[in-house]
């Protein structure tokens, strides 16, 4: 406990120094400099609230300790003064918790936007309308959050599912809320065309990639086969008759990114480039974590697109969250971007996860 103190103190230092730092004219002048020191001050500044909240309890906790220690108290008195004691012990404790958790180490990813691939695997045309029903659901729930979402590929079908589609979603803390969705999603729902109501059992693969800058990956353009060819849409049919789209493939990893949304070749290949960097980053990062023999596994699980994290239930109108055990009652929501209960379960059980890693 003293080390984490030690550590909150030195924090609270490091705000100060920040915090005079953003008077600067040679920092506010940089915008590069500026950005990146607000972006350190904006992660300080909740720890260093929550520190000095405990500070101020735990001087209630202290004088009201050293009234008791006295003694010689009225009755009224020592019973308000125990109330305060008892009050402020109380609050130090679940707020030494608290700053527990903030201290854990950031996910460096946690602040970018994110790309999300959504594609339709076992269940044929039942598979592809739920992807697009997940589409739905998660740009819905960037709508309630006021972040903005942009389509970069889709492969449509003939009843208006997804066979795929990825777009981006961009706002602040994007990853870090929807870095769990990663996994296949299954749906159990009665089809339309089922004449007979029997209950058909579909799944949809999702990943969550965060969206990386230049400089974090680097990719020589003597690595890229770039082809162009006109866009398609459902059945074949042809979106616009030149070749705009754009499909790349990263010879050396074999990744191939397409992306056709948009009219002007220029911005298609530009948003391909931007999935192929999130792809490279992912890959990479993998490799490192496959590196370190004593790997965390989360309660909330690998996060291996092989692995089922979901179910969909229609006809008990259940969403079931398989990784923490956390099943809701009220899926018509949840597909309508209600998805905020879920998501604070899962980063409880990932943060419990990593206080009892750290404890160990």
């Amino acid at each position: 406990m003293a080390d984490m103190f030690d550590t909150l103190q030195a924090t609270e230092n490091r705000y100060e120094e920040i915090n005079q730092k953003l008077m600067d004219p040679n920092i506010t002048s940089d915008a590069a400099v500026y950005r990146e020191t607000m972006r350190e001050f904006k992660r300080l500044t909740p720890i260093v609230e929550k520190y000095r909240e405990y500070a101020s309890t735990k001087n209630d906790f202290e004088e009201a300790k050293s009234l008791l220690d006295a003694g010689g108290l009225d009755k009224d008195f020592k019973e308000m003064v125990q109330e305060q004691y008892d009050s402020a012990h109380a609050s130090m404790e679940k707020l030494a918790e608290e700053l527990k958790i903030l201290l854990l180490p950031a996910d460096p990813n946690d602040d970018k936007n994110v790309i999300v691939e959504i594609r339709g695997g076992a269940g044929g045309e039942e598979a592809a309308l739920f992807a697009y029903t997940l589409y739905r659901m998660y740009t819905m729930y960037a709508e309630s959050k006021n972040w903005k979402s942009e389509i970069i590929n889709a492969n449509e079908t003939e009843l208006g599912g997804f066979k795929e589609v990825s777009f981006i979603i961009t706002g602040e803390g994007a990853y870090s809320r929807l870095k769990f969705e990663s996994g296949v999603h299954r749906v159990q729902r009665v089809p339309e065309t089922e004449a007979s109501g029997r209950i058909h059992t579909s799944t949809v693969t999702v990943a969550v990639l965060p969206e990386v800058e230049d400089v974090e990956v680097e990719i020589n353009s003597g690595d890229l086969q770039i082809d162009t060819f006109r866009a398609g849409g459902a059945g074949g049919q042809h979106v616009n008759k030149t070749e705009s789209a754009i499909r790349i493939t990263h010879i050396p990893t074999g990744i191939v990114v397409e992306c056709q949304d948009e009219r002007s070749q220029f911005k298609n290949k530009d948003k391909a480039m931007k999935v192929l960097r999130s792809k490279l980053y992912e890959k990479s990062m993998q490799e490192q974590n496959d590196k370190i023999a004593s790997e965390r596994k989360a309660q909330v699980g690998t996060g291996d697109r092989s692995e089922r994290i979901r179910t969909y239930n229609y006809p008990q109108g259940r969403l079931t969250d398989h990784r923490i055990g956390l099943t809701l009652y009220h899926l018509e929501n949840n597909l309508n971007g209600d998805l905020d209960e879920v998501i604070d379960a899962l980063i409880t059980a990932d943060q419990a996860a990593k206080l009892a890693a750290d404890a160990e």
